[in-house]
């Protein structure tokens, strides 16, 4: 039997966009061009440290500038893409992005360098809120949208990783500026096939006055928030611009929250978030975020420091997370997302992912990357695809078309600010951890190689001190998904592009069941 009801995003567009699957080709490049972005430059890292003669205590700047710029202006981006038109901010945000990346290569000090990737966050934040909600407005139809949105997630969960790879022979073989030059191309194909192959979906502007208390409140409040987590990184959690940071942030979010409530045309309609479904996928897709961006660092970190791993090596070492991450999102979620309700993929996806991080905290320095690395990896990745890919669809569902911009920049948000406190958050509680191991035993070893692999456990004890918390918030995201978020019935993905939240009758039934 197959059945289908006509959909309200389909009538506001007409027949699905012809070259559609054209157009999924480039902005799931220009996308995969943004993951990696997050990830090659850490590799590379100590070598543009030592040529550019940046000091320890600035380095994390390279960093830091790329997450508040991106962080702080996505949901002015997402507001942006509504307001110019989708494909020409999508247009326009690779275009910037190339021009960015090649001042990054070309830098010669470190001022240079940090512009550069401040530059790189700014663009950005433009083109991945305009790559999603293109992607939700071009694939209506419930079983094409699953599959669409699988190899999206897949991308967006796998994507860092193929970065370590791809950093570590850029690298170790050519030159850290080519992480920054190979972005270039990247750019420049997604541009011109999203110029001549991408159609503006209609009736998708949102052509209201921009909403400028917003951008700003938003922007200072978000930057405040990440910039607070980073210190907290490197200076404490009792430091007191730290503190300043969050109380700043907290003040200008809830001043922020307070203008959109009141203005007649805001930046983020309070509807976008407060519906329980988008808001279920906003905060457990963010708590996911932590716990994977600080697991990537501590097992490229114990695969190079503790195991001796080459750059090259640490990055294959990742490849059945990438495995995992595909085969999740787009044989598992794709097949499942027109059956199953969301939530009975997002939850049960988080929870074999956190069982994959179980197999990681019994890391120790001798560990066998065939017994425990390898199932782990396998286990988390597989979780996360699963998870992420009804996620991102999820996220854009029955938004009013005028919205998809800002709904599309708040899963990016949710990512950006996720990451910073994922990396903060675990890196402490791992710091902490060697510390108190180290100052308990130190006194006991007598050579210095027994200090050595003192200092060594130590810093094994801290990673699966962190890792352990990752479980928890894991375990808490899963929780969230299965209680806040309760849509659909099978074959209830909605459509991006509905006309509104009133047009939840008129979503796509169950198609093709044989």
């Amino acid at each position: 039997m197959s059945e289908t009801v006509p959909t309200a995003g389909k009538a506001l567009s007409g027949a699905p966009d012809a070259n559609r699957w054209k157009a999924l080709v480039f902005i799931a490049l220009a996308q995969l061009m943004v993951v990696l972005d997050a990830t090659i430059v850490n590799i590379a890292l100590p070598s543009a440290q030592q040529d550019l003669g940046i000091s320890d205590g600035n380095r994390q700047w390279v960093v830091t500038a790329y997450a508040l710029a991106f962080g702080g202006l996505l949901l002015f981006g997402g507001r942006i893409a509504d307001l110019w038109g989708r494909k020409r901010a999508f247009v326009l945000g690779l275009g910037g992005f190339a021009l960015a990346s090649a001042l990054g290569g070309a830098a010669t000090n470190e001022a240079m360098m940090f512009g550069a990737r401040a530059l790189q966050g700014a663009f950005g934040a433009l083109l991945a809120p305009a790559a999603l909600s293109l992607l939700a407005v071009m694939f209506t139809d419930g079983k094409e949208r699953a599959k669409a949105f699988g190899i999206y997630g897949a991308i967006a969960g796998g994507g860092g990783a193929v970065g370590l790879i791809l950093g570590g022979f850029l690298t170790e073989y050519m030159d850290w500026r080519w992480t920054f030059f190979v972005n270039i191309p990247f750019a420049l194909v997604a541009a011109a096939g999203a110029y001549f192959v991408i159609r503006e979906p209609a009736g998708g502007r949102n052509r209201s006055p921009l909403d400028i208390p917003g951008v700003v409140l938003s922007t200072l409040g978000l930057v405040a928030l990440v910039y607070g987590f980073t210190r907290a990184e490197s200076e404490g959690w009792s430091d007191s611009v730290t503190v300043g940071m969050f109380v700043a942030s907290a003040v200008l979010l809830a001043a922020f929250v307070i203008v959109e409530a009141r203005v007649k045309a805001p930046l983020l309609p309070l509807r976008v978030i407060t519906e329980r479904n988008r808001g279920g996928v906003y905060l457990s897709l963010g708590l996911a975020i932590i716990s994977m961006f600080g697991l990537f660092l501590f097992l490229t970190y114990y695969l190079q420091v503790v195991q001796g791993y080459s750059p090259v090596k640490t990055g294959f070492a990742f490849l059945p997370m990438i495995a995992g991450m595909i085969v999740g999102s787009t044989q598992i979620g794709t097949r499942l997302m027109t059956r199953v309700a969301p939530r009975l993929l997002m939850g049960p996806g988080f929870l074999v992912a956190a069982l994959g991080m179980l197999f990681l905290t019994q890391l120790e320095i001798e560990t066998s990357y065939a017994a425990v690395l390898l199932p782990g990896m396998l286990l988390l990745g597989l979780g996360m695809g699963t998870a992420f890919m009804p996620a991102m669809s999820l996220a854009t569902l029955g938004v009013e078309p005028r919205d998809s911009g800002v709904a599309s920049a708040m899963v990016n948000t949710s990512q950006q600010v996720g990451g910073a406190i994922g990396t903060a958050l675990l890196n402490t509680i791992a710091a902490s951890a060697t510390t108190s191991y180290v100052a308990d035993r130190i006194g006991d070893a007598t050579s210095r190689s027994e200090q050595q692999l003192i200092q060594l456990q130590g810093q094994v004890e801290g990673y699966t001190s962190a890792i352990w918390v990752a479980v928890g918030i894991l375990v808490l995201a899963a929780a969230i998904a299965l209680t806040l978020i309760n849509a659909g019935r099978p074959g209830g993905t909605a459509v991006a592009g509905s006309a509104g939240e009133a047009d939840r009758d008129e979503m796509p039934v169950p198609v093709a069941m044989h």
